[in-house]
C-alpha cells in the first residue's frame, strides 16, 4: 500500500482566514501587514499549515485563536485554491475559511503582535498571493447566508438597535434597504426579542435595545433578511 502513495507528488497544504467585523456601520476585514517572507510588507489574510495529526476544521481554526484569542467562532469554508503558481516558495494548495467575530472581543494585544489591522471592506489595499479571489468568494458566501441564516448577529454585541441591525445587512449587502420594510420584516421574527433596555448614545429619546434569542430561532428556524 506505502508504495502506491510513494509514487505520488507531495504539496503542503495550508488554510486563510477571512476575517470579518462590523464597526460603526462599516464591514471590516482584518489584514496582516506581513513582517516575515514571503512578501514582507505586503498585506495578506492570517494564515498557516496543516500540521500532523490535524483536521482543516482544526487548522483554521488554530489559525483563527493564535490571532484573535477566540474561539467557539462561527466559521465556514469557502473552497480550496490551487493554482500552481499561487505561492512563489512551493506547491502550496490553501483551503479558504472565512469567520464572523464581535469587534469588541478579540484579543487586541494579539492582533498587534501579528501586526494586523481592520480594513474597510469597500477599501481593501492590494493584496497578496491569490487573496482577493479568495475575499471575493467569501464575501459573495457571506451575502447569501446572511439572507438566509441568521449569521449575521454573530458581528453584533449582545444587544442592538434595530438601526445598527439594519446598517449591519446595509453593509453585507452593499446596498440600501428600506427602513419600513426591513422592519416589518424583524418584527414577523420572534426570535429578535425587544428588550426593556433603551440607547441613549444616538439621542436624548433613544432607541430600544433587541437581542437574538437563539433558543426561541432552533424552535422554528425561518429566515430571511
Amino acid at each position: 500500500m506505502s508504495n502506491y502513495y510513494s509514487h505520488h507528488p507531495k504539496f503542503y497544504i495550508s488554510v486563510d482566514c477571512i476575517i470579518f467585523g462590523f464597526s460603526k456601520g462599516e464591514l471590516n476585514l482584518l489584514l496582516l501587514k506581513r513582517n516575515f517572507e514571503p512578501a514582507m510588507g505586503e498585506w495578506s489574510l492570517m494564515g498557516g499549515f496543516v500540521q500532523e495529526n490535524e483536521s482543516i476544521d482544526s487548522a483554521a481554526k488554530r489559525v483563527l485563536h493564535q490571532l484573535t484569542g477566540l474561539e467557539n467562532v462561527y466559521m465556514e469554508q469557502v473552497g480550496a485554491f490551487g493554482e500552481v503558481e499561487r505561492d512563489p516558495g512551493e506547491r502550496v494548495i490553501s483551503v479558504a475559511y472565512y469567520a464572523l467575530i464581535n469587534v469588541n472581543e478579540y484579543d487586541r494585544e494579539l492582533v498587534q503582535k501579528h501586526n494586523a489591522y481592520w480594513a474597510n471592506i469597500n477599501q481593501l489595499p492590494s493584496l497578496f498571493f491569490d487573496h482577493p479571489k479568495m475575499v471575493e468568494q467569501a464575501r459573495e458566501r457571506m451575502k447569501y447566508q446572511a439572507g438566509n441564516e441568521p449569521i449575521g448577529f454573530n458581528l453584533l454585541p449582545n444587544l442592538f438597535t434595530l438601526t445598527q441591525l439594519q446598517a449591519l445587512y446595509e453593509a453585507i449587502y452593499g446596498e440600501t434597504l428600506d427602513k419600513r420594510n426591513f422592519r416589518k420584516r424583524v418584527a414577523e421574527m420572534d426570535f429578535i426579542e425587544k428588550t426593556d433596555k433603551i440607547d441613549k448614545s444616538g439621542s436624548r429619546r433613544g432607541a430600544f435595545l433587541y437581542k437574538f434569542n437563539g433558543k426561541a430561532y432552533r424552535k422554528d428556524p425561518k429566515f430571511k433578511l
